[in-house]
């Protein structure tokens, strides 16, 4: 697990590059499978001076494997080496490899990347003009023939226009560039760069973010709250997940607004 951990903490925080984050699932999977292959004889000298230690039996690996909860007749006679090594030392790091190849795959990892390219940070140098059609090919249903012809025109002047437009100087992340969009009305003036922006904002929302609200959930509706309303969940969870936020809000406010809320016989 130590060697996904980095990956995991990169693909929880909210404000990590794609591109790092694509580089950082490539690097976990080449050392899971470094592992895989040489990393055998390391863990088992950590295991034994770990049983040595606390005075652990430690079993011989040429000796015959018993299983313990069933018939040994029926069971395939197997070495202990042969059962730690390839039943679960490689098999588990084979699950992990799986679910990275399922998560991320080829299909995934290059609508990660296009989406990168709309990043605004340092005056849109992630720009990419050829990727970002791309992108677009992906969704037949928001980008027709014409739309991919209309759409290679309105990002030469997309780019060129907010590159030199103030307003987009301090941009860093591709929700503030909707935003400003939006403020600027250049929505309206490039529809199809804004569906791609939409649809870019979409794909995280789908992934890292849900996950981490369903597992808050998890927590915060437990059974002694399986009856709560949608709003009072709603409100718990906001608290819950955006924890950075509600830090930040003193305690005075929070007992003042109670107080405010409705007329009380003591003061709170």
């Amino acid at each position: 697990m130590g060697i996904t951990n980095a990956l995991s903490e990169a693909l929880q925080r909210k404000d990590q590059d794609i591109v790092n984050a694509m580089g950082l699932v490539k690097v976990s999977k080449q050392q899971l499978q470094a592992t895989r292959e040489d990393g055998w004889d390391f863990l088992l000298d950590e295991v034994c001076l770990f049983c040595e230690k606390h005075e652990i039996i430690i079993p011989k690996m040429d000796e015959m494997f018993i299983t313990s909860g069933r018939s040994r007749r029926k069971v395939q006679q197997i070495t202990n080496l042969h059962h730690y090594r390839v039943e679960l030392f490689c098999a588990v790091i084979d699950l992990q490899l799986q679910e990275l190849n399922n998560r991320f795959n080829e299909i995934n990892m290059e609508l990660l990347l296009c989406m990168a390219c709309l990043n605004p940070s340092d005056s849109f140098a992630a720009f990419d003009k050829k990727k970002l059609i791309r992108l677009a090919e992906h969704y037949p249903c928001e980008f027709s023939k014409l739309d991919i012809l209309a759409l290679d025109t309105e990002l030469d002047t997309y780019i060129n226009d907010l590159k030199s437009a103030k307003e987009f100087l301090d941009l860093r992340k591709i929700s503030d560039l909707a935003q400003r969009l939006v403020e600027t009305k250049r929505d309206i003036v490039y529809p199809l760069v804004y569906m791609l922006l939409k649809l870019a904002l979409i794909l995280p929302v789908a992934t890292a973010t849900v996950e981490r609200a369903f597992s808050a959930m998890n927590i915060v509706k437990n059974w002694l709250r399986n009856r709560m309303g949608d709003t009072w969940m709603n409100d718990c969870l906001v608290t819950y997940i955006e924890k950075n936020i509600f830090r930040e809000i003193k305690n005075e406010k929070v007992v003042n607004r109670y107080q405010n809320m409705k007329t009380r016989r003591e003061q709170l």
